[in-house]
């Protein structure tokens, strides 16, 4: 039987990373036949509104991953909201009977007696008294595909204003304690699936805020020059997608620079990124391969002869992004993270495919999630 997991705050960068990876373990069971694990009910701002409509939402609830709340807006709404928003699902709780294990996003500034850490710290003690078990998660910086850029994410501001060619102020001393958005819900989902009882503050990587700028400055030259940077740190890869994730949709396809001459053609189908490996593909026409999505994996299609369409689309839901290339004209299309994407011939004679990714095909953890982009 399927876990009922609640997930507020569900248009977050948190909520969408957390209910990403939920619907990744559902995918992945789909694809083996196999019962799907989680019941996600992905709760956003318009649903706190309707008390009958959050009450149908908890009944049954078996975890709440809490990440809704208000860290902007006047003093009253600071100190109003987050209290607000718990007192709520606390009553919601009580109505229908349910008593889920509740892992709270909190901040190490509940820890401090200013609005914003007395609001989050209020809206934490009256989680807490919903019974079913309380995680307290206290997170640093967190970074990551998806985040807003000048919404009190260093991060995405710097990658925002590293793609416009800007060069905003910067203190030289700050330091920052980051983690990637996606490690931050894995450990949310396995403490409320494990029923963790208490605090749990995951270790961030301290992180000088003139490194964080010039480390994304020198990810987009290389970038623009087909030069991906060394993938084998986990931490600068997810710095390295979230940075990709930003340029979709008017970013791809990427020219390459192609030497010609009486012999024929050559040009670089990808270098650097610390390895990896390349397949590839015949595919016949009207087929469709790919289909699916990868949390941390590094993809590259890149048409050598024949035409075909590639199609992109955020996981749960969004607009599809298409990309016709032709081997004629050889233009990769890196996939993002966290958005599912295919590859369909759309000629009349074979398609030939180079692919490449950051790692090694592992077939015990594939980091490959079967997930159509076109919905019914």
């Amino acid at each position: 039987m399927s876990r009922r997991i609640i997930v507020t705050g569900a248009g977050g960068l948190l909520g969408w990373h957390s209910a990403s990876r939920l619907h990744a373990a559902n995918c992945a069971a789909r694809f083996r036949k196999e019962a799907v694990p989680y019941d996600i009910v992905a709760l956003n701002h318009g649903t706190f509104e309707d008390d009958a409509q959050l009450v149908a939402a908890v009944s049954g609830a078996d975890a709440i991953l809490h990440f809704a709340g208000v860290n902007r807006g006047t003093e009253a709404e600071v100190r109003d909201g987050n209290p607000q928003i718990a007192g709520s699902l606390v009553d919601a709780c009580r109505q229908a009977g349910a008593r889920p294990h509740v892992t709270y996003a909190n901040s190490t500034h509940a820890k401090l007696d200013t609005v914003y850490g007395k609001s989050k710290r209020l809206a934490g003690e009256l989680l807490a008294g919903i019974g079913g078990g309380f995680t307290d998660l206290i997170l640093p910086h967190i970074f990551g595909e998806g985040a807003r850029p000048r919404y009190n994410n260093v991060t995405a501001t710097f990658i925002e204003a590293v793609i416009n060619g800007e060069s905003p102020q910067i203190d030289p001393n700050g330091r920052v304690q980051l983690l990637h958005a996606g490690a931050a819900a894995q450990i949310a989902i396995d403490a409320a699936l494990a029923r963790h009882d208490g605090e749990l503050a995951p270790p961030p990587r301290p992180t000088g805020v003139p490194w964080l700028f010039e480390t994304l400055q020198r990810f987009h030259a290389d970038y623009a020059a087909n030069l991906f940077p060394d993938l084998a740190d986990p931490f600068l890869r997810d710095l390295f997608n979230s940075y990709r994730a930003a340029l979709y949709p008017a970013g791809f396809p990427r020219s390459l620079k192609v030497n010609a001459d009486p012999r024929g053609t050559l040009f670089e189908a990808a270098k650097g990124g610390g390895g990896g490996q390349t397949f590839l593909s015949w595919t016949e026409p009207g087929v469709t391969r790919g289909d699916h999505f990868h949390l941390g994996k590094v993809e590259r299609f890149l048409v050598l002869e024949g035409e075909a369409m590639i199609r992109i689309r955020k996981v749960l839901g969004g607009p599809v992004w298409e990309y016709q290339v032709s081997g004629k004209t050889p233009a990769p299309v890196d996939m993002p993270t966290l958005h599912t994407h295919s590859i369909q011939n759309i000629g009349d004679r074979p398609l030939l495919t180079l692919f490449w990714t950051n790692d090694l095909f592992d077939p015990s953890a594939p980091d490959t999630y079967f997930d159509p982009v076109l919905q019914d």
